[in-house]
């Protein structure tokens, strides 16, 4: 999955891996420093869920202002 910002640039945010069942997702957040995905956990700490608890957490990771 990727993301448009309002500026036009596209950013690679996650991709998902069926884990099984409908409802039931892994997901692997990109990394664009070393240019490759990582297996990733979800803030509960279980390795899936929805795809939109995985997209929600990418979106967390790569789009959030960080705090100050």
């Amino acid at each position: 999955m990727e993301a448009e910002l309002a500026d036009g640039e596209r950013v690679k945010l996650m991709r998902l891996r069926y884990a099984g069942a409908a409802n039931r997702w892994g997901f692997a957040s990109y990394y664009a420093g070393s240019d490759r995905y990582e297996d990733s956990l979800l803030p509960t700490g279980s390795p899936t869920g929805t795809p939109a608890d995985a997209l929600d957490c990418a979106c967390r990771l790569h789009l959030a202002a960080p705090d100050t």
